[in-house]
């Protein structure tokens, strides 16, 4: 028997025991729908208008879908991993290295590069649960600078600071405009389910432990929450997340090198897409992609070799600026709908 109720705000079904609702209050979806068709237009514009602000666009996307799943491990661990890009490298070189001896292509190496994701997430799981403060930030902190260190040992694997090359590109199309477009709606449509996947736990009852565990550990324990499994299970998934990224890094450019993705530069970056977007939101770390690349874009074709010196003055400025944990996404927030999102409270 399937019972459908509409009420004011939302269409509720049961069946079987089990209950689905769906908001149909404009105020509830209208925003994230104008703003979704704006992103999926944004390529088509680019494409016809300055195809350059395709690759800008891709590079947005890929820190905005770095710092979302980012913003879900510390919400889940209530600690900041200083090291994502660590997994990027993971599954960056996972698929080259796949690609380019067994000659497989993107969706053969897609499996395997989140495998070994998981793997080496698994490994170093414990750091949420055995470090605190400190030791955290710096164990985090040199993952990828030792794995960076690595590839420069094993030079006849990793290829140095040269990176791989030959990697089979994502799509192969006979014109190359084409391509840039495709990789450009590849790359929302991964950002746009990390947002969707993050935001829907995040409002679920494994978010509601999530959050539980991030504002008060004594208080979840009291409640019956493992937390040790919880901090474990956030840390693992997230990592994953990011691991794909980094499989589609290898794929779109058609090489890899750990000298561009693992040292402090980068890392940094994604840091301040997650701080100026909005610590507290999900959805502030498209905002803090958007406007980090575009910055970045903007400051290399007007400032040239000054870009380096004025990119992080700017964003350093805009930390202090803006409100505290709210980023540029709490600017939005306060004159529209506020819904309940768990504040991040990072341990010391």
């Amino acid at each position: 028997m399937v019972d459908v109720e509409i009420k004011r705000d939302r269409i509720v079904i049961r069946a079987g025991g089990k209950k689905w609702d769906w908001m149909i209050e404009p105020r509830y979806w209208r925003n994230t729908l104008y703003w979704t068709i704006g992103l999926l237009l944004f390529p088509l514009i680019a494409y016809f208008l300055s195809p350059g602000l395709i690759n800008t666009m891709v590079a947005a996307n890929i820190y905005a879908a770095i710092a979302i799943p980012l913003s879900l491990m510390t919400v889940g661990t209530g600690r900041i991993n200083f090291g994502p890009n660590f997994y990027v490298g993971i599954g960056g070189y996972t698929a080259a290295l796949l690609s380019i001896h067994l000659g497989w292509g993107p969706i053969a190496t897609l499996p395997f590069a989140i495998i070994l994701s998981l793997f080496a997430a698994v490994i170093f799981s414990p750091l949420v649960i055995m470090a605190r403060g400190l030791y955290y930030v710096l164990l985090t902190l040199l993952l990828p600078l030792v794995f960076l260190e690595v590839t420069f040992i094993y030079t006849g694997i990793f290829k140095g600071d040269v990176g791989l090359f030959g990697i089979e590109l994502l799509v192969q199309f006979e014109n190359a405009k084409l391509n840039f477009l495709s990789a450009a709606y590849i790359s929302a449509g991964i950002m746009l389910l990390y947002l969707l996947i993050t935001n829907k736990v995040l409002k679920s009852r494994y978010g509601l432990i999530m959050a539980t565990v991030n504002d008060d550990e004594d208080v979840a324990h009291g409640l019956g929450v493992n937390i040790a499994k919880t901090k474990i299970i956030t840390f693992v998934c997230a990592s994953g997340m990011i691991g794909i990224v980094g499989w589609f890094l290898a794929h779109y450019f058609g090489t890899f090198a750990g000298i561009t993705y693992l040292p402090m530069t980068y890392m940094l970056k994604i840091l301040l897409v997650f701080m100026v977007g909005g610590r507290a939101q999900v959805f502030g770390c498209v905002v803090g992609g958007y406007f980090v690349a575009f910055l970045e874009m903007i400051l290399i074709r007007t400032m040239g070799q000054f870009q380096p010196v004025a990119f992080p003055i700017i964003l350093l400025i805009l930390l202090f600026a803006l409100p505290r944990g709210e980023g540029l996404f709490g600017l939005y927030r306060r004159r529209h709908y506020r819904e309940y999102m768990p504040t991040i409270h990072v341990r010391r």
